[in-house]
């Protein structure tokens, strides 16, 4: 693995990471908003998948 693909690979966990930390505060809001917590998660998703296939 390059260090160019380690260092992406580290950015994308780090964001990913990220969207838990927001995802769960909307989740917490009184009246949380379901479609951007539904967005919020599709970006996370595509993230894990990115990692993924980096990972390979």
């Amino acid at each position: 693995m390059t260090d160019l693909a380690t260092v992406d690979i580290d950015e994308l966990k780090t964001k990913h990471d990220d969207l838990d930390k927001v995802i769960w505060k909307e989740e917490k809001r009184s009246l949380p908003d379901e479609e951007r917590i539904a967005t919020l998660k599709k970006e996370k998703l595509f993230l894990k998948d990115r990692i993924a296939l980096l990972q390979k």
